[in-house]
């Protein structure tokens, strides 16, 4: 499945088929598909905790308002943000030159502005890993799309409580729920979206 086919085609889904799994090998790969997200100054602030042990799906569903999806999906990801991801540049940049991307000057102002602009602005900080980590979630979603598989994004769950019971340290913020895995009958089809002239404007903002 192409790329734009997925992007008409995806639904947000509510029920997996329970006896269907995913290999290790499988969820690599989906999170390496992920991982080709853009993000500011390239900090790749995502991260990923996969669950797929049922006995922890079942302490995630117990903080996902019991949603039987958690349970039932092939894996649920717990996508996180780094607030402080601008600390781990500094070793990012140093791939990019070895790699012949970045002259080394270019590296070091990369490095430097980063931590201008995040350093001392959590509110930021916090707003740009959220950014990159939904940026991620959505490329997954598309790979998921086109490898025949089906996803559903969750924001209803109780985040500090995933943290302390998945020993997620406080420099990361959970970004969002994704289950993946095969689909059940009873995902309800496509819902319509608002149109192109409904969303867009040219040159200025106006009230849409």
């Amino acid at each position: 499945m192409d790329a734009l086919t997925a992007l008409k085609t995806r639904v947000s889904a509510d029920h997996f088929d329970p006896s269907r799994l995913l290999s290790e090998a499988e969820i690599r790969e989906l999170v390496a598909y992920a991982t080709e997200a853009p993000s500011s100054f390239n900090i790749q602030h995502w991260r990923f905790v996969a669950v797929t042990d049922p006995k922890d799906k079942e302490r995630l569903k117990a903080l996902a308002y019991n949603q039987q999806k958690v349970a039932d999906a092939a894996v649920v990801f717990i996508v996180l943000g780094d607030l402080k991801g601008y600390e781990k540049l500094p070793e990012i940049v140093q791939r990019a030159v070895a790699a012949g991307i970045l002259p080394p000057e270019r590296a070091e102002s990369w490095v430097n502005m980063a931590q201008a602009t995040y350093a001392n602005n959590p509110t930021l900080a916090r707003d740009e890993a959220i950014r990159s980590g939904a940026l991620a979630a959505m490329a997954l979603m598309i790979a998921a799309q086109a490898k025949g598989l089906v996803s559903g994004p969750m924001i209803g769950f109780d985040p500090e409580g995933v943290k302390r019971e998945f020993a997620i340290a406080d420099r990361y913020v959970p970004v969002m729920l994704l289950a993946v895995g095969y689909p059940a009958a009873g995902n309800l089809p496509r819902k319509p979206r608002l149109g192109v002239e409904e969303v867009l404007a040219f040159g200025r903002g106006r009230e849409f």
